[in-house]
């Protein structure tokens, strides 16, 4: 079990990830993000998590999960003593509008909608939205249902992609009324300490 994407410049990656895994398999869940980043009052330690094998991004994530996770992450970053700044420890779910990182990835999550970036424009178009189809079987390419047909993908030609929630799913848009949005990319549970 690993984390699908790190970010972390200044950490000794292999010391962090060797206390961040034991505590994700002991909670069963996979770690999608580990982000070593700041923000406005200070260093943030951010880890997004989601329960091994679910095909609905953030099912099973709960408040009192992230909390459990949250406390003991703590507990065991602060006696391996390997991050030397005061750092705050964020555990969430990364949200139903999750950035796929590996092939796996869409995969797991056919069916659902999703918008690619790719690395250079493919007829015209760098950025690419539709339903994930799977993987085709002999070449391992990404497949999408587009409006163009269903277009394949080598993962390198991916630059980045994330799923898509359709907020107003099955509500039919009241005429002449704009679709409520909310705000951000989705809630995300999230949990949060403070270390040293």
């Amino acid at each position: 079990m690993n984390v699908a994407h790190e970010q972390l410049q200044g950490l000794d990656r292999e010391r962090v990830l060797a206390v961040v895994e034991p505590v994700l398999r002991a909670h069963q869940v996979d770690g999608v993000e580990l982000v070593w980043r700041t923000d406005r009052s200070g260093w943030v330690l951010e880890l997004t998590i989601e329960r091994a094998g679910s095909t609905e991004p953030g099912a099973g994530v709960t408040i009192d999960l992230c909390s459990e996770i949250s406390r003991d992450l703590s507990a065991a970053l602060d006696v391996a003593d390997i991050i030397e700044p005061r750092y705050s420890l964020q555990v969430g779910s990364p949200g139903l509008e999750r950035a796929l990182y590996r092939p796996s990835d869409y995969q797991r999550f056919a069916g659902h909608s999703a918008k690619l970036r790719l690395r250079e424009a493919s007829a015209g178009q760098r950025v690419i939205q539709g339903v994930l189809s799977g993987l085709d079987e002999a070449s391992e390419a990404i497949l999408v249902q587009t409006e163009r047909g269903l277009l394949n993908f080598e993962f390198s030609e991916i630059e980045s992609a994330r799923l898509l929630f359709d907020w107003n799913k099955g509500e039919p848009r009241a005429r002449g009324k704009k679709p409520q949005r909310a705000a951000g990319r989705g809630q995300k549970n999230r949990a949060s300490r403070r270390s040293k």
